[in-house]
């Protein structure tokens, strides 16, 4: 998986430096932006994890699902997780390779190339930053806490949820981030330098490294609204563990609107 990832990332690294060369197109709509980078990028990633594991099924954000025979376990890649940023020059971009079996994800891997910063977890061994382990943060209360989130851009639902969460959380934090990539987000959770993170309209490949980076950090990870997290389903809230009730808390009311007063 380290493997994949960065052979993934090295080739990138050069389309990185050929930006005004790449054929960009749209995927789902005028704003979900694909290039070639990404599709080289996943056939890298896909034939070095076929040559190790064969019969294991593949599911990719630019292939879809494929793969072979053993059903129970599976790959799941995000080969560029920030397209956008990449596009843009942006730094913050990476490599998502995670295994799932029989459902649950039990290992991860984020590459950062830029930044050259490899995230790494096995389920019952720890997350690890280069060769260090890492931890989630300790803060234990809003006030005092990072957070960073996914903003919902044209394309996508639920902007006045958005709209209401920002209204809950903005007054009680010490303050709300951005990135652009979730495989930076919820690595960075891992590693302590956010206190949590959370979107509402994710894919299973977005996440899957995530998940497990932060668990094994330390963490949790549900899904928006506190449930247990289903990576197939959509969102997902990571957190430090001390905060996450009361971040949930406000994730939950801003489903509903206030009812004007009377």
């Amino acid at each position: 998986m380290v493997d994949a990832a960065q052979a993934a990332g090295r080739g990138l690294l050069r389309r990185y430096g050929q930006l005004s060369e790449l054929t960009v197109q749209t995927k789902a709509g005028p704003t979900d932006l694909v290039s070639i980078a990404d599709q080289e990028a996943e056939g890298t990633v896909r034939a070095l994890l076929a040559r190790a594991r064969p019969s294991y099924a593949f599911l990719g954000e630019e292939g879809g699902a494929a793969g072979g025979g053993d059903a129970t376990q599976s790959w799941i890649v995000d080969p560029l997780d920030g397209t956008t940023n990449f596009l843009f020059g942006c730094p913050l971009w990476g490599v998502n390779v995670a295994l799932a079996r029989e459902g649950e994800i039990v290992a991860g891997v984020t590459y950062v190339p830029v930044m050259d910063e490899l995230f790494v977890a096995e389920q019952g061994k720890g997350a690890w930053l280069n060769g260090q382990r890492i931890r989630v943060s300790e803060r234990a209360s809003l006030i005092r806490s990072v957070l960073a989130c996914g903003i919902p851009f044209a394309d996508k639902p639920d902007h006045p949820v958005f709209a209401r969460e920002m209204a809950l959380l903005t007054a009680e934090v010490a303050g709300i981030r951005r990135t652009g990539a979730c495989a930076l987000d919820m690595a960075w959770v891992a590693a302590g330098r956010w206190d949590a993170y959370w979107e509402r309209a994710l894919n299973a490949w977005d996440m899957a490294p995530g998940v497990i980076l932060v668990e094994e950090a330390g963490g949790i990870a549900t899904s928006v609204t506190g449930a247990a997290l289903d990576v197939a389903a959509g969102n997902v809230c990571v957190s430090n563990g001390a905060i996450h009730t009361a971040l949930i808390d406000r994730l939950n009311a801003a489903l509903y609107p206030e009812e004007p007063a009377t």
